[in-house]
């Protein structure tokens, strides 16, 4: 039986519709991008490829649309960590809020008070990202160590197919590392990578439970994804038309753009929501166990470096070296 509730997420969906629609521009607006920045360089290769002959322009308009949809995802990476603070870590802090019963602001007012909330916590980005990255590391770490991983799922696996399974299971954690993220916010913590550490013990001792929820959250998100993306082949095939020739095959490619577009912007926050409420449920009361501890510290790296960061950490600074004699003559 799953441990969160679709309508919670919907009512979730609808208090956060600031936060939705922030998504949606940002998501849609990246899609859109690859399109206009690839378009543009198959563009500029057709013209170039005026210079010679019909093989020489077919050439140059596919690495005019290749460079351009590099160039995009080039900036698009290295624009990650500002997106995972002004957008994923805000929606995230404001669903904790409302799921702890607390009233939010309306409108725009929503977008900044979560802002507020997340550099209040983590203070520049770079510290949210970085916490971010180990907690996925250590999440990578508990799924190694589960053991009988066909047990947790409710339908029957043959042991020949096992690699399958483990694949599916590895995409989704995938969220989880979010999660990890929304108990930082919501047990207002002053210490983020002490509370991340503590969060994922919590989810390594409830693995299996966790597994079967994030597994059947798994197959829905990507089922409506599928649906997008079919949907999205008409438009994004309309789009190529306008495009030269020798990207033609450019809608297939663009129609899996936008149908991630939707799944990040929509569908995404709407799994994330099913899965705090499992999270919360299954964790509640619960206090890290010693031998789950001992067990990461044994299987992860960076679960250390957790703990590392952990004790240098003092009011979003480092703790500062203590003044000798030495440092001060």
């Amino acid at each position: 039986m799953a441990d969160f509730s679709f309508g919670v997420s919907m009512r979730l969906m609808r208090k956060t519709a600031p936060f939705i629609l922030f998504r949606m521009a940002v998501y849609f607006g990246i899609a859109a991008a690859y399109v206009i920045v690839t378009g543009t360089g198959a563009g500029i290769g057709w013209g170039v490829g005026a210079m010679g002959d019909a093989d020489f322009r077919a050439s140059a308009t596919l690495w005019g649309g290749g460079l351009g949809f590099a160039l995009t995802a080039g900036v698009i990476y290295f624009l990650r960590e500002y997106i995972l603070y002004m957008v994923k870590a805000g929606h995230i802090a404001v669903m904790v809020e409302l799921l702890e019963g607390r009233e939010l602001p309306d409108g725009k007012g929503q977008i900044a008070y979560a802002q507020a909330m997340v550099k209040e916590r983590f203070g520049q980005s770079s510290i949210l990202f970085a916490v971010d990255q180990l907690v996925k590391g250590v999440l990578r770490a508990i799924t190694g160590l589960i053991q009988g991983i066909a047990s947790f799922l409710p339908i029957p696996v043959l042991d020949n197919i096992m690699g399958v399974v483990r694949a599916f299971l590895r995409v989704a954690v995938g969220l989880i590392d979010e999660v990890i993220l929304a108990q930082i916010f919501r047990t207002r913590s002053e210490n983020p990578w002490e509370t991340a550490r503590d969060a994922v013990v919590l989810y390594g001792q409830n693995a299996k439970p966790m597994l079967v929820n994030a597994a059947w959250i798994t197959v829905i998100s990507y089922a409506l994804a599928f649906v997008v993306f079919l949907l999205m082949l008409a438009p994004a095939g309309a789009i190529v038309y306008l495009m030269p020739s020798a990207v033609s095959a450019g809608g297939f490619v663009f129609a899996i753009l936008f149908a991630w577009a939707a799944k990040v912007a929509l569908i995404e926050p709407f799994a994330i929501a099913c899965l705090l409420q499992a999270y919360f449920k299954v964790t509640e009361g619960q206090e890290p166990k010693p031998e789950w501890t001992a067990k990461l510290d044994g299987a992860s790296a960076k679960f250390g470096k957790l703990a590392e960061k952990a004790a240098g950490w003092v009011g979003g600074k480092k703790t500062p070296e203590p003044v000798t004699a030495a440092t001060t003559s």
